[in-house]
């Protein structure tokens, strides 16, 4: 586990750090503030309900380290990146940014993409309130704060106000060194009656190397604003993934906020969703396949800070071989939220005796004049409609495909953009060819 004194994220090393970056002094205040809070909650435990099913033993920060300099030449096999054409794409690799380009149609209507580093310095009076106030907080826990301290790379996304960004956007998160640590961040605001569609997506360039990315993902939407967010974390088997993901949706704003789990050795994701409006709506689907010995873990929260708000998550999980998937889901309603209407559910769908899929849905509820509901189902692959398939001329790949894409089909039927049914679709079947 984390340590204070690990060579790679010690004091010493934590002031080196700051040295090396060129960067205004409250962007440098802010670090220095979480690394204070990442050395207090190294001498406190990890929340047990949120952490208990995940074995961080073998997991060593000291293991890891930041890249000084930027690589150049880098080819990744990704399965959005030249799939559309994008209103604007950023490119970061091992937590430094690579290339970024914008629509310049977009860039005179004031919208800015591109990489955060660079952004929070030129746009401060933009970026300033948002970055790290009302999303990712300092001291969430220790993985939390350690981001926060070390953060390097990263994606901006600015919409001003009634700014309607029809082409989505493109942000690939790349890691190409070996046992590198990437801590990017991805920082989205949609001004009141904006809205657009970004498309995130992560990938390993050496199938073979080992990497930790410990990132965090701020979504605010302003009033009336509406917001499409697609993540498909795609990193190679030896990559550790750990990610603290918030959204916040005002007044009758929208968000759909989709996520793709595919790759990583170990991924844990906190992720929440507040409805802090009168009117927000947020929709989370989750589309997650496991293979081999990954372990895929999800805590998710939807929190309702106002009345007459609307928020509905659905996961789909996938299970081979003796992979394990956990989803710990919680929908909090706060006294004043009145005419709440919540919904979670987890499904899994079992192909192997060995797989295990922990499913944990909960409520926490004050207000009186609510609809919450909840729910969460585990099921084998029937043989016999395995059989009935393959006895009608399919292969077993094609008769496992065709069951798989329809458990899965609920989730693409939620998504309007054809470009990420199109990709998650792809993602599974590629997924599905291996070891069968």
């Amino acid at each position: 586990m984390l340590t204070a004194d690990t060579s790679s994220f010690s004091s010493t090393a934590f002031e080196a750090f700051l040295e090396s970056r060129t960067e205004p002094d409250w962007v440098t205040a802010k670090r220095s503030a979480a690394f204070e809070a990442y050395l207090d909650s190294l001498t406190r435990d990890l929340d047990p309900e949120e952490y208990r099913r995940l074995d961080l033993r073998s997991f060593k920060a000291d293991a890891y380290s930041l890249r000084s300099s930027p690589v150049s030449n880098v080819q990744f096999s990704t399965l959005m990146q030249d799939r559309a054409e994008f209103g604007g794409a950023v490119v970061h690799v091992d937590g430094l940014p690579v290339k970024s380009s914008l629509n310049a149609d977009l860039a005179k209507r004031g919208v800015l993409f591109g990489s955060l580093s660079d952004l929070l310095a030129s746009h401060r009076e933009v970026l300033e309130p948002h970055f790290m106030t009302r999303g990712a907080g300092l001291t969430r826990d220790r993985f939390t704060a350690w981001h926060n301290a070390y953060w390097t790379g990263g994606t901006v996304l600015y919409v001003p106000r009634n700014v309607e960004v029809t082409a989505p956007l493109y942000s690939l998160i790349g890691m190409q060194g070996n046992n590198v640590a990437d801590l990017s961040h991805t920082l989205v605001i949609l001004e009141d009656g904006a809205s657009a569609t970004l498309l995130e997506e992560t990938a390993s360039a050496d199938p073979k190397a080992g990497g930790l990315h410990n990132g965090a993902v701020e979504l605010l939407v302003g009033a009336g604003a509406r917001l499409r967010y697609v993540q498909l974390q795609n990193w190679n088997t030896k990559v550790r993934h750990f990610a603290h993901q918030v959204g916040r949706v005002e007044r009758d704003g929208m968000l759909q906020w989709t996520v793709g789990a595919l790759g990583s050795r170990m991924q844990h994701i906190h992720q929440h969703v507040h409805l802090d409006g009168p009117g927000a709506n947020a929709q989370v689907n989750g589309v997650t396949f496991a293979t081999d010995r990954q372990l895929l873990s999800y805590y998710t929260q939807q929190t309702h800070n106002a009345p007459n708000t609307n928020s509905d998550l659905l996961y789909k999980e996938v299970l081979r071989d003796q992979s394990r998937v956990v989803w710990r889901g919680m929908i909090k309603v706060a006294k004043d939220a009145q005419k709440t209407d919540g919904y979670q559910r987890s499904d899994a769908l079992m192909l192997s005796q060995d797989a295990r899929a922990d499913a944990i849905p909960g409520l926490e509820i004050e207000a009186d004049d609510v609809r919450c509901t909840h729910g969460a189902t585990t099921g084998r692959v029937d043989d016999e409609q395995l059989f009935y398939a393959m006895a009608r001329g399919l292969s077993r790949y094609e008769a496992m495909h065709v069951i798989v894409e329809g458990f899965f089909a609920q989730v693409y039927d939620r998504i309007p953009v054809e470009l990420v049914r199109e990709t998650l679709g792809q993602a599974v079947q590629r997924k599905l060819g291996i070891g069968l």
